[in-house]
């Protein structure tokens, strides 16, 4: 009767210890979504006590005009996966991250110079890319189940891509890939906390 009474309480206070730490976050950056007309989510699953894994996404399938005259488009798909290190507990406070990404695009007429050199809004981007980096990050509570992220990341993405003259069917320059350092992610995520 003795070891049923402790393994009971032992049980109910594991589980409300448990209960009070958010597990499930569901969020979607403000910043990407707003800046690059995007829509996209993330849902971050709490591994530990200090840990949680982010998986995200974004798919922006529309031309901006798509005429014969201008091809102004920002097409793509982006994954990414990220362990996050929390400093104090998961969804509170500083974080770091180490983050993954991959990605497909169809882009035109964007002033790129970093991501594909100078001239870039004369010529249209179709491939593919890859990468890594690190992140650093803060979650400010709003409330129980509401928070808001700020968060940078820099890295190396290796872009491999057909590189076309701007015009809408244009005439196909060549094939390039390139080597890019520098900003890998920048968010300011809406969050809700599912448990």
């Amino acid at each position: 009767m003795k070891i049923r009474s402790i393994f009971t309480l032992l049980i109910l206070t594991l589980l409300v210890s448990y209960s009070r730490a958010q597990d499930i976050a569901i969020k979607t950056n403000l910043l990407y979504g707003g800046y690059t007309y995007t829509p996209n989510l993330s849902l971050e699953i709490g591994l530990g006590k200090r840990s949680t894994l982010d998986l995200g996404g974004g798919y922006n399938p529309w031309n901006l005009d798509g005429t014969a005259e201008n091809n102004k488009k920002l097409v793509h798909w982006l994954g990414e996966i990220e362990y996050r290190y929390w400093l104090c507990q998961r969804f509170s406070g500083h974080f770091l991250g180490v983050h993954v990404l991959g990605s497909q695009y169809n882009i035109a007429q964007q002033d790129l110079p970093l991501i594909f050199g100078k001239g870039s809004k004369e010529y249209r981007f179709e491939g593919y890319g890859y990468g890594g980096g690190i992140s650093y990050g803060y979650n400010f509570f709003l409330g129980i189940r509401w928070s808001i992220e700020a968060n940078l990341g820099i890295g190396y993405a290796r872009l491999y891509y057909d590189k076309y003259k701007c015009q809408k069917c244009g005439e196909k320059i060549g094939t390039e890939s390139r080597n890019y350092f520098g900003p890998t992610k920048a968010g300011i995520s809406l969050i809700y906390y599912l448990k």
